[in-house]
C-alpha cells in the first residue's frame, strides 16, 4: 500500500485482517527505513503498529478521542492521520515534530513529551463530553512504565471513583526509557503470565452456580469463596479494585484479540482497562532484541546491521563526564548515594551502577518521589546526588521548595539536558531551570564552560554542605579539553575572567562563552577591548567582580541560553538595583515562547542568540556609551 496516500484513518473499516497485517508490514518498514535517516523513537513505535491499527479501525478518530501518554510512539497516528509526506522532515526544524502537536493535525487532541498525563487529561475530556451531553469515546493510551507516575495514579484512582464511560488502553511491553521498577511493575508481570482474566473470571462463574444456593448463608459463603479465589488466581483485581473493568492480557500483535476486546470494552459501562502486550521493538531484530532499550530513541542507523551512525573520536558526553566523576568519589565515600528517576541511560549511569549497585536507585517516572527521598537521605548525614532531566525536575517543583530548600539540605542536583535539546522539542527544552531555581533560598546553581571544570563542579556540589547546590551541563558531547587527574573544589560564588578588556563586559558562562569569546575576537581586531567572564555560578553571584565592574563604569552584556524572564540576567539587574547602581546592561537570552524542534544552531539562529547579535547588541552598547561621554 501507497502510505502517502493515506488522509484519514476510516478506510481501515474495511479492511479484513490479512490487509491489516499487510499494513502493518509495510508501516514498519516504511519507519525502519525513514528512522535511518532522521533518527527518532524507534522501538516505541514499531512495538505499536497493530495496537495504533486496531484502534483507529476501531474507533473514529477526531471524534472519538486518542490521547498518547508521553506522545513518543505516535508515529503511526501520524502516517494515518495523512502526514506521512511530512517524515522525512521528522524532528528537524519546521519539520514534523516527533510529538502530538494539534496544529498539525485535528487528530491530535493532546500534546504531550513528558509521561503520565493521559489519564488525567482523559478525566478532563470525559467529563466534559458528559456535562455538555455529548456521546463519543474518551481512550488514554498509557505505557506500562508511564502508569507508574504518580500522577497516573493519582488519575486512576479518580476515575475509578467518579465512574465516568472510558476505555484505558495499558500498552504493556515491560519497557520505558529503561527497564521497569516497583511493585506495579511486577504485579502486572503477574497478569501478563495468568492468562485471560475473563476467562477465568468465567469459570469461576460456573463453578459459583453449581454449589446449591440453599439459605442465605451458603450463597454468602459461596459468594466471599469467589471473591477470595478471583483474589487468588486473577491478578486484575487491582485495576477491578480501583473500579475498572479489567480485559487481558491481549495480545498486542493479533488484530482479531484486540478487535474482539475492543468490542468487548466498548460495550461496557463505566471504566475500562484493556492490557495489551506488546513487543518493544516488533519487526526489527536490532531492536527487538535490545534488552537496555537503545532503540527508545535513537539518531541515524545502519539498516543492515543496526550500528549508530556516530562521529569518530567525538569528546565524551557531558552526562558521561558527570558519571565518571561519581564513580570516582563513590570509590571514596561510602556516603554517596546516586538517584534518577528512569534515566538510567539517558544519564549514563549504567557503568556506575555495575560497578556499585548499591549506591544507585532507579525509582521509575517518580520525580517528586526522587527529590524527596534525596531529602530523606541527607538527613541522614548521607551524600545524594540526583541525576535528572532539566524539564523532568520541572516536575518536582513543590519537592524543591518544600523539602529540599526550606530544610536547607545538602542535596546535589547534577541537571541534564540543561538549554536547548534540539530534535525533542518544547517539551524537552532545558530552559527554565536557573529562573526556577535561582529565586529559592538557599540554593546554589552553577554550570561549567568545559567537561574538566564540570567534573569539579561535581566533586564541588558534593563536597557543599551548607544546602542545596546543582550543578546544570548540555546534551551532547564535551569540548574534548584535557582532563585533570585530581578533583577540586571551586570556591562557591566565584566567576573567572577568561579574556580582559577595558570597553566592555560579557557575562556569560556554560553553552555560550563559544559565541562570547568569538565575538570579543572580532571586537579585537577591530580596535576595542572586550572583557569576557566566565560567570560560572548563577547563584551566588561573584558579588566582588561584579561591584568592580559596576565602579569601572562600561557597559555590560549578559548572554544565557535560558529564558530571560527571572534568569542570570535579571539576577545582574538586580544585584544592580540592590547597590544603587546604573551601568548600561543589555540582556540576550531565550525570549519569552516555547522553543519548538529542530537543530540546536538553527534554533539560536531564530531567536538571535548567535555571534553576529552579540556583536549587534555589542555595538549598540559601545556607541551609545560614547554618546553618553560625549554629552557628558
Amino acid at each position: 500500500m501507497d502510505l502517502t496516500k493515506i488522509n484519514h484513518p476510516h478506510f481501515l473499516k474495511k479492511l479484513t485482517t490479512e490487509e491489516m497485517e499487510v499494513l502493518a508490514e509495510s508501516i514498519r518498514q516504511f519507519l525502519i527505513e525513514k528512522l535511518s535517516v532522521t533518527g527518532g523513537h524507534l522501538g516505541a513505535n514499531l512495538g505499536v503498529v497493530e495496537l495504533t491499527l486496531a484502534l483507529h479501525k476501531h474507533f473514529n478518530s477526531p471524534t472519538d478521542k486518542l490521547i498518547f501518554d508521553v506522545g513518543h510512539q505516535s508515529y503511526i497516528h501520524k502516517i494515518l492521520t495523512g502526514r506521512t509526506n511530512q517524515f522525512d522532515t521528522l524532528r528537524q526544524y519546521k519539520g514534523l515534530c516527533g510529538f502530538p502537536k494539534m496544529r498539525e493535525s485535528k487528530h491530535d487532541v493532546w500534546e504531550t513529551g513528558h509521561s503520565s498525563t493521559s489519564l488525567s487529561a482523559a478525566m478532563g475530556m470525559a467529563v466534559s463530553r458528559d456535562l455538555k451531553g455529548d456521546n463519543h469515546a474518551v481512550v488514554p493510551i498509557i505505557g506500562d512504565g508511564a502508569l507508574t507516575g504518580g500522577m497516573a495514579l493519582e488519575a486512576l484512582n479518580h476515575i475509578g471513583h467518579e465512574k465516568k464511560n472510558m476505555t484505558v488502553i495499558l500498552n504493556d511491553n515491560e519497557m520505558s526509557i529503561a527497564g521497569n521498577v516497583g511493585a506495579l511493575h511486577k504485579a502486572l508481570g503477574r497478569m501478563r503470565s495468568a492468562g485471560k482474566y475473563n476467562k477465568v473470571k468465567d469459570e469461576l462463574e460456573v463453578l459459583m452456580k453449581r454449589i446449591p444456593a440453599v439459605g442465605g448463608k451458603i450463597a454468602q459463603t459461596a459468594e466471599r469463596m469467589k471473591d477470595s479465589m478471583k483474589y487468588f488466581m486473577v491478578p486484575g483485581m487491582l485495576f477491578e479494585e480501583f473500579g475498572f473493568t479489567y480485559f487481558g492480557p491481549v495480545d498486542g500483535h493479533d488484530f482479531k484479540d484486540l478487535e474482539e476486546n475492543l468490542e468487548y470494552a466498548s460495550k461496557t459501562e463505566g471504566p475500562v482497562i484493556v492490557h495489551v502486550i506488546t513487543k518493544k521493538g516488533k519487526g526489527y531484530i536490532p531492536a527487538e532484541t535490545d534488552q537496555k532499550d537503545k532503540w527508545h530513541g535513537v539518531g541515524p542507523y545502519k539498516i543492515e546491521s543496526g550500528e549508530k551512525i556516530k562521529p569518530v573520536d567525538a569528546p565524551p558526553a557531558w552526562s558521561q563526564v558527570v558519571s565518571d566523576t561519581l564513580e570516582k568519589i563513590a570509590a571514596n565515600d561510602d556516603r554517596l548515594a546516586v538517584i534518577t528517576p528512569a534515566m538510567i541511560l539517558g544519564s549514563k549511569l549504567d557503568k556506575f551502577q555495575k560497578k556499585y549497585p548499591d549506591k544507585l536507585f532507579d525509582v521509575g517516572i517518580a520525580e517528586q518521589h526522587a527529590t524527596t527521598m534525596a531529602a530523606g537521605l541527607a538527613t541522614q548525614k548521607m551524600k545524594p546526588f540526583l541525576a535528572i532531566y532539566s524539564t523532568f525536575l520541572q516536575r518536582a517543583y513543590d519537592q524543591l521548595v518544600h523539602d529540599v530548600c526550606r530544610q536547607n539540605l545538602n542535596v546535589a542536583f547534577g541537571i541534564d539536558r540543561a538549554g536547548l535539546v534540539g530534535a525533542d522539542g518544547e517539551t524537552h527544552q532545558g530552559v527554565f531551570d536557573i529562573a526556577y531555581l535561582r529565586h529559592l533560598p538557599n540554593m546554589v546553581l552553577m554550570m561549567p564552560k568545559d567537561e574538566n571544570e564540570c567534573q569539579h563542579m561535581v566533586h564541588t556540589a558534593l563536597e557543599y554542605n551548607n544546602g542545596p547546590i546543582a550543578v546544570r551541563f548540555p546534551r551532547g558531547n564535551g569540548l574534548g579539553v584535557e582532563m585533570d587527574s585530581d578533583l577540586s573544589s571551586i570556591p562557591i560564588g566565584t566567576w573567572e575572567v577568561l579574556k580582559e578588556g577595558k570597553d566592555a563586559v560579557i557575562l556569560t558562562f556554560g553553552t555560550s562563552i563559544g559565541m562570547a569569546l568569538a565575538a570579543s575576537e572580532y571586537f579585537h581586531k577591530n580596535g576595542f577591548n572586550i572583557e569576557v567572564v566566565n560567570a560560572r555560578f548563577m547563584k551566588p553571584l561573584d558579588e566582588k567582580m561584579l561591584l568592580q565592574i559596576f565602579e569601572r563604569n562600561i557597559p555590560i552584556l549578559t548572554i544565557e541560553e535560558a529564558i530571560l524572564q527571572g534568569g542570570f540576567g535579571s539576577a545582574v539587574l538586580e544585584f544592580a538595583e540592590n547597590h544603587q547602581a546604573h551601568p548600561q546592561i543589555k540582556r540576550m537570552g531565550i525570549p519569552d515562547q516555547y522553543i519548538e524542534h529542530g537543530d540546536v544552531g538553527k534554533l539560536l539562529d531564530e531567536i538571535g542568540l548567535n555571534e553576529e547579535n552579540i556583536i549587534i547588541e555589542m555595538k549598540r552598547l559601545l556607541s551609545e556609551t560614547e554618546t553618553k561621554q560625549k554629552r557628558a
